[in-house]
Order: structure tokens, then C-alpha cells, then sequence
């Protein structure tokens, strides 16, 4: 018994793997448009299973793309023969649409949603059979129907869908915020449904439409998802001030972590909102009885106050407020964050790079972890390069190596080693330690290596003295020492002496970025444009058109000459790293409604 048992199940393993395999063959013959080898297929399959639907389906639409519509027909009226199926129905209908029989298939489809009223459980099967043939407006109003007659269960989200297919983005919107009040987890994922739609600029229609159906809402019903999808749009629309209108209403409501807070505040800070960072910051101040949230908060003012300072006299004060936070809350494994801050302060922005060093000495005799150390180390080097003792930094930057071997610190550590033996001049070494890097598991240390290896490749060979890589060098090694201007009379140097060979390029966009961190936005915009001009098949190409685009848009208000520059980097420049922010940029720039 139990061997025929076993040979039954073996020949039933045969025959559905066999199914199973013709089936596959045949979508293959359908995907690739051979409609005729597909159809002998599913007929046969068919016929082994006259009862299942499935095949039914694939037959009737197969013949439908051979237009063989009266054999389609056929099909459907023999099997609605044997039962009256809602599905089967609209698939008649559509194949009478096909057909250019309009009325007729009107009549079947006003039968097949009739069958919502005597058995609600058919509205999504009958609902997704109109969407699979595009007929949005009978989907709409068999979901319509589902809303009176199963209150229980909610349709919003696919309604919500059909209407953004049909272009009407206000209903589509009033649909997601429908199914956020039944199902308020799903907060999220309507988040990024809806970003496809809205836009940075705030009057954009699709924005208005968003946020006067929140407010409208808000007013209704203040709930806590309502608050926190509003900052969301103010967040897109880069109006954070707003946002933080918004969480500070929902952190009254629920005061249990000023987690959103920091967030918002720290994506302001790296949109260079500085004011409304700082805002924020201080409110946390106010709000927090946390000692490691308000350091954090301090620590992001003072760093603040530090980029904006214009004079001693702020440094100093800027000076006193570390000293005194030091008073309050001591030096510990708790302020090591703070402590580092002070260090980098004190040798890169006050330039007295030995009060750096002692203070740093001191917290590494903390009770610190080896990460941290690693931290305390990593800054320590980075102010011997500073003081241009690379050989002391070397050793610096491979202890961390050797202590925390594989880690992103480890890693950050072995860039470093490599950017040190190119400011020292010694490029070969530099490029066998980029080369590991390339592939590092930190996507921005991986990227900084391979700009910098081909930065060393490209120019090592030009000239057996390798002249203009060396001032180069120096000229990289001035800027990260805040010497902005000797970097930039350096870079002309190479420029004047040096000029068309491939260098020059490199000299020219490094020397735009100088420019404009001096705020000589002109003189940025020349560089930029004589890369576009001399240098528009190398590789800086994309980069000059993007930060040119930038620079019309944010600083000179060239906001036409911005849009023609961004609509270059999408026609000309498809696989730059800039083009889908170019894509975004000038889309808004056009008025568009992102869609």
C-alpha cells in the first residue's frame, strides 16, 4: 500500500511540474509577443483543468491580442453559461469594448457591479478586474459602493492610487489621508507615496492642495499624525521654521522624546539654515532635563557660532562658553563629544594648535573605550598635518589602523594615511593605500579615495618632476589648514605656469570652491564657466555644470541660467551622480508639478 501510496505521489510530482513547466513556456512565448505558440498552450492547459479559471484568463487574453475577439467570446459565453461569474462578466464586457461594441459591454459592466450589492465580499475582486483593464471610473465607484456597504473595511488606499493614475491629485490626497485615520502605522508608507507628488516649492498647486487638507484636518480631528505629516511637508518645502512649529505642538502632546527635534534640527543645519538650527537647539536647551541631549544641543550651537564668527572677539566668547560647559558638567566619557569639539576649535579656528594638543592628551587619559581613543587619536593627527609633522600624524593614523583593523574608523584612518603622503609629495604610497579603499564599506570614504586616485593617476606621469601635482598638493594641504588665500594663489600659480595640461581643470574647480567660500561668487562663476568652455569632454565636466547651476540659483538669482544648466546635465549628462538632483531643480524651476 505504501509503495503504490509513493508511486502515486511521484506521478502526481511529474504531472504538476510538468503543468508548472508548459505554463512557464507558454508566459515566456507571451511576454516575447509570440501570441500563437502561447495560445496552443494554455488551450491544452485548459483542458486538463476545464474547471479553473486561471487558464481561462491567459486564453481569453491571448486571443484578445491576436484580435481574435469572437473566439475570445466564445470562450466567456460558454463558461458564464455553466455560472453568472462578476469577473467573467467584465471580461465580456471588455472584450465588447474591444470590439467597439460600447453599449453593450456598459450593460455588462453595470451587471457586474451590481452583484457589490448582493454580495459585498466581490467588491475588490470585481474592483482589480475593472483596474486590469484601465476602466478607473467603474473601479471608483464599485469601491464607492464597498465604503456604504462594508463600513468595516476601508478602500481608501486603492482609491487613493486610481485617483493619482487619473491625475486628480486633491481626491488623491483626501483618499490617503482617509486610510492614515484608519490605519495611522501606515503613516510611512503614505509619506513616500505622496513625495512623488509635492514638490520644494511651497506654491506649487499639489503643495497647496497637501497642506490645505491638513490644516483642514488638524482643525477637525487633532491628531497627533496629522501634526507630524504637516512638518513633514515643511521639511520638503525646506521651510523649517514651520516644521518646527508643528513638533514642538506634537512634542506638547506627547513629551517623551525630543528625538524628532534633533532631527529636524540637524537637517536644517545641513540645509544651511543656521538660524533656524540654532532655534531649535536652544529650545531643546529649555526643554530637556537630559544631560547628554543638552550637551549635544550645546555642542551644535557653539559649532554654529564658530562657521558664522567674524572676529576675535566672538571666538573668544566662544572660548568662554566651552570653559564653561567644561565647569558644569566636567571632563568625562560623557563630554569626550564636547571635548573633541574644543580641541578641533582651538587648533583649527583659534590656531593655537599646542593648547589643542594638551587639552587632547588629557582626554585620552580618560576612562575611555578604544573606539574613543581611536576618535581622540584621529583628531590629534589630524592637527599634527595641520602643523605639517606628517611623520607624527603617520603614526597617529596607524595605530588607529592596527587597534580597530576593518572598521569605518580604521578605514577613515587609512584615507587619511593616504592624504597625508600626498600632501608629503610621496604619491605612489598615497595610491597603493587608495587603491584598498576603493572598496571600503563607508560609501563616502570609497568615493574620496577614488577622486583622489584619479586625481594622482591622471597627473603623475604629465611631468617626470610632477611640478604641478606637488603645487596642487600644497595648494589641497592650504585649504584644509584654513588658508584659503595662499591656496588660492597657489592654484593661479599652476594655472598661469602650467596651463592646458590636465591639471588644469582640478586647479580651476578646486579654486571655484575657494571662491566661493570667500563669497566671490564672480569670480567662482568665471572658473566654472572656462571648465564648461576649455574642459567639457573631461571628467570635471558635469561637476562645473552642477555647481555653476548652484551658484545661479542660490547666490547670483540666475534663476533662468540655472534652469538652462540643470536641463543640460539631464540631456548630456545621464549617468552623472548630479542628475537627479538636476532633474528635481529644474523641474521646480519650471514650475512643474512633480509627478
Amino acid at each position: 500500500m505504501k509503495r503504490i501510496l509513493s508511486i502515486l505521489l511521484l506521478l502526481f510530482g511529474i504531472y504538476y511540474s510538468s503543468a508548472q513547466n508548459s505554463e512557464v513556456l507558454a508566459d515566456s512565448y507571451y511576454k516575447k509577443g509570440e501570441f500563437k505558440k502561447a495560445l496552443v498552450i494554455y488551450e491544452n492547459l485548459n483542458k486538463e483543468k476545464p474547471y479553473s479559471y486561471k487558464y481561462i484568463y491567459k486564453l481569453v487574453d491571448t486571443h484578445q491580442q491576436l484580435e481574435q475577439f469572437d473566439e475570445a467570446e466564445n470562450i466567456l459565453v460558454q463558461r458564464l453559461a455553466k455560472r453568472r461569474n462578476p469577473t467573467l462578466i467584465i471580461e465580456l464586457g471588455y472584450n465588447f469594448q474591444l470590439k467597439d461594441s460600447i453599449d453593450r459591454a456598459n450593460v455588462l459592466y453595470k451587471e457586474a457591479i451590481a452583484y457589490v450589492d448582493e454580495n459585498p465580499n466581490y467588491i475588490y475582486s470585481i474592483a482589480k478586474k475593472f483596474e486590469d483593464h484601465s476602466l478607473l471610473d467603474e473601479a471608483i465607484s464599485v469601491y464607492d459602493k464597498g465604503k456604504l456597504l462594508s463600513p468595516d473595511k476601508n478602500y481608501s488606499i486603492q482609491l487613493a492610487r486610481i485617483y493619482g493614475d487619473q491625475g486628480d491629485i486633491e481626491k488623491m490626497f483626501e483618499n490617503y489621508m482617509d486610510y492614515i485615520a484608519y490605519r495611522p502605522n501606515y503613516l510611512n508608507n503614505i509619506k513616500r507615496a505622496v513625495s512623488d507628488f509635492i514638490s520644494e516649492n511651497k506654491s506649487n498647486e499639489n503643495n497647496t492642495y497637501l497642506r490645505r487638507l491638513l490644516l483642514k484636518r488638524i482643525q477637525q480631528d487633532p491628531s497627533p499624525y496629522w501634526y507630524e505629516l504637516l512638518s513633514w511637508l515643511y521639511v520638503q518645502e525646506k521651510a523649517y521654521n514651520k516644521s518646527f512649529i508643528q513638533e514642538k505642538a506634537l512634542y506638547k502632546r506627547n513629551p517623551e522624546s525630543l528625538e524628532r527635534i534633533i532631527e529636524l534640527a540637524i537637517t536644517a543645519l545641513n540645509d544651511n539654515d543656521d538660524g533656524t538650527s540654532k532655534n531649535i537647539f536652544n529650545y531643546i536647551l529649555e526643554t530637556t532635563q537630559d544631560a547628554s541631549t543638552a550637551l549635544t544641543a550645546h555642542q551644535y550651537i557653539l559649532e554654529i557660532d564658530t562657521q558664522n564668527a567674524s572676529s576675535k572677539k566672538e571666538l573668544t566668547r566662544i572660548d568662554e562658553v566651552y570653559n564653561t560647559l567644561f565647569d558644569e558638567f566636567g571632563k568625562s566619557e560623557l563630554t569626550l563629544p564636547l571635548q573633541l569639539a574644543y580641541g578641533e576649535f582651538l587648533a583649527f579656528h583659534q590656531k593655537d594648535t599646542e593648547s589643542a594638543t594638551k587639552f587632547l592628551r588629557k582626554s585620552m587619559k580618560l576612562n575611555i573605550s578604544e573606539f574613543q581613543e581611536a576618535k581622540v587619536k584621529l583628531l590629534l593627527a589630524d592637527i599634527l598635518v595641520l602643523q605639517e609633522r606628517f611623520n607624527e600624524a603617520l603614526i597617529f593614523y596607524s595605530q588607529i589602523q592596527l587597534s580597530l583593523k576593518n572598521s569605518t574608523i580604521s578605514q577613515e584612518a587609512r584615507f587619511k594615511v593616504a592624504k597625508t603622503s600626498y600632501y608629503k609629495g610621496d604619491f605612489d604610497w598615497a595610491e597603493s593605500q587608495l587603491k584598498i579603499l576603493k572598496s571600503s564599506t563607508s560609501q563616502l570614504i570609497a568615493n574620496d579615495a577614488l577622486d583622489l586616485k584619479l586625481l594622482i593617476s591622471d597627473n603623475k606621469f604629465e611631468d617626470s618632476l610632477q611640478t604641478a601635482l606637488k603645487y596642487y598638493a600644497k595648494a589641497d594641504l592650504f585649504a584644509f589648514q584654513n588658508k584659503t588665500d595662499e591656496a588660492i594663489t597657489l592654484l593661479d600659480k599652476i594655472l598661469e605656469e602650467h596651463q592646458g595640461e590636465s591639471i588644469t581643470d582640478q586647479a580651476l574647480f578646486k579654486q571655484a570652491k575657494l571662491f566661493e567660500k570667500k563669497m566671490q561668487y564672480d569670480k567662482a562663476e568665471a572658473n566654472y564657466l572656462k571648465i564648461i568652455s576649455d574642459w567639457k569632454e573631461d571628467i570635471l565636466a558635469d561637476d562645473a555644470h552642477y555647481h555653476l547651476a548652484e551658484l545661479y540659483n542660490t547666490h547670483l538669482a540666475k534663476p533662468e541660467d540655472a534652469k538652462q544648466l540643470y536641463e543640460k546635465i539631464i540631456f548630456e549628462f545621464e549617468d552623472s551622480i548630479y542628475f537627479i538632483e538636476a532633474r528635481k531643480k529644474f523641474r521646480m524651476l519650471r514650475g512643474d508639478s512633480i509627478n
